[in-house]
């Protein structure tokens, strides 16, 4: 049972752009807090982005003024936008969820960025 569906990974040229999407099923309630993370070959999983219910935001300091991310909280959507592309974002990237105390994770969806 896929419960949290991520969409918009791919192969992308090195300054280009991306917007990921993460939607919850409708058997999820509504998501507090959602977040990104990526995850490297050989490396920890990080952190990219953070969003709050009531909107605030954080970012890891790699992706500052690059990415952004938002939410529908009336479609349990979460996204990323991704700008100025650099080889160094190449990852498995994650979407993440917190409701009634539950944590809910994504299948992961590759972003490769070629030099």
């Amino acid at each position: 049972q896929v419960q949290l569906v991520e969409s918009g990974g791919g192969l992308v040229q090195a300054g280009g752009s991306l917007r990921l999407s993460c939607a919850a099923s409708g058997s999820i309630p509504s998501i507090g807090v959602m977040r990104w993370y990526r995850q490297a070959p050989g490396k920890q999983r990080e952190l990219v982005a953070g969003i709050g219910s009531g909107g605030s935001t954080n970012y890891a300091d790699s992706v500052k003024g690059r990415f952004t991310i938002s939410r529908n909280s009336a479609k349990n959507t979460v996204y990323l936008q991704m700008n100025s592309l650099v080889p160094e974002d190449t990852a498995v990237y994650y979407c993440f969820g917190i409701s009634s105390g539950r944590s809910y994770w994504g299948q992961g969806t590759q972003v490769t960025v070629s030099s």
